[in-house]
């Protein structure tokens, strides 16, 4: 049993830092949670859907905290040309996210088909460009679908974008189901997949009832989260972390209305290296941190570590996750776990 590990250079390969208030309180927690690169998601008000607005962002989120190496990224949407992804890949625009129209938070600009979209595909393959997918289709009575069902749906549409276009990075995030690790490790090396923190952590029956642990996609059963778990434990390289840390005000994750639901989304960026290796450790899976954190997704993205880089030190510690961090006026944000307690926390190097 290691009391002490060294990561190097982990990377968050799914972030959501937010805008205004809330982003200056959020996005120096990438870093207070050891990570020092942020793949940052587009579903802003309104949706980050050109170069222009990408480096606005970024110029914005590096003037909150420039010590994070944040990589941008474009919202799919009718608006994209391909001459847009030419100049989103010459100014470092590094991917493309898909949301299926409503399926989580701002994604009511979401797309209805992806055939519309293969010129945009086809130039980001020429590129070299990466498409995220948010791998849900609607809620369907019609056609029995629902949340529960909705990641399985859809992975016959990862399939006929993966063969249609073989070299173009696809990566399914924020995986949930067997289902959806068995598709991915069938299909080529071109094709990789997120899981998050709280996946590896809860099922459905942690978020029936419990608002701060409801996200979309949703948790789903025991099953489905231990093959996330054995599919790290093995160290499939295709498969790393992506947090999805999605946060929320605090009221808003509290309160559901007659008409309206509480966010969808979990917050773990403060937290968030800790938080892993604690549960990696929970199925026996720590000697793969760090591949998980860093290696992995580092190698699929082409963002190789500096091999001069200052590793993050975990120690062997217990102590208890804070309850919230306010911002604004009378708001504050909670994180995933608030109060309960881990057994790893991130130890200054000059402590070592």
């Amino acid at each position: 049993m290691t009391d002490i590990i060294e990561i190097r250079s982990p990377a968050d390969f799914h972030v959501h830092l937010r805008q205004g208030e809330l982003s200056k309180v959020v996005t120096p927690h990438v870093k207070q949670g050891g990570f020092k690169l942020a793949y940052v998601m587009p579903n802003l008000k309104p949706p980050i859907t050109t170069t222009d607005q990408a480096l606005a962002y970024k110029k914005e989120l590096e003037s909150i905290d420039q010590d994070v190496e944040y990589l941008m990224t474009l919202y799919l949407s009718p608006d994209l040309t391909p001459a847009e992804i030419v100049k989103a890949k010459q100014n470092g625009i590094v991917g493309v996210k898909s949301y299926p129209r409503g399926v989580t938070t701002n994604s009511d600009g979401g797309i209805e088909s992806y055939e519309a979209y293969y010129p945009i595909f086809e130039q980001m393959e020429e590129e070299g460009m990466v498409l995220n997918l948010h791998g849900e289709v609607p809620s369907d009575a019609a056609t029995n679908t629902c949340v529960l069902n909705a990641e399985a749906t859809f992975l016959p549409h990862l399939a006929k974008l993966h063969a249609r276009f073989p070299r173009l990075r696809i990566v399914l995030e924020h995986a949930t189901t067997r289902a959806a690790v068995e598709a991915v490790e069938t299909l080529g090396d071109t094709v990789a997949c997120t899981i998050t923190a709280h996946h590896l952590a809860i099922t459905v029956d942690d978020w029936a009832g419990q608002s701060f642990n409801f996200c979309k996609p949703v948790a789903k059963f025991p099953d489905d989260r231990q093959a996330l778990r054995d599919i790290i434990l093995e160290g499939h390289p295709r498969f790393f972390l992506g947090s999805d840390s999605a946060p929320h005000p605090a009221h808003a994750k509290s309160t559901a209305t007659p008409t309206d639901p509480c966010a969808a989304g979990v917050y773990t960026s403060p937290i968030l290296l800790p938080l892993v290796a604690h549960l990696l450790e929970s199925f026996g899976a720590l000697h793969r941190l760090e591949d998980f954190v860093s290696n992995n997704g580092r190698r699929f993205y082409d963002r190789p570590a500096s091999l001069d880089a200052t590793p993050v030190v975990l120690k062997r510690v217990k102590g208890a996750i804070e309850s919230q961090w306010p911002f604004g006026d009378d708001s504050s944000v909670v994180p995933f776990w608030a109060g309960k307690e881990i057994g790893w926390k991130i130890e200054p190097v000059s402590c070592i």
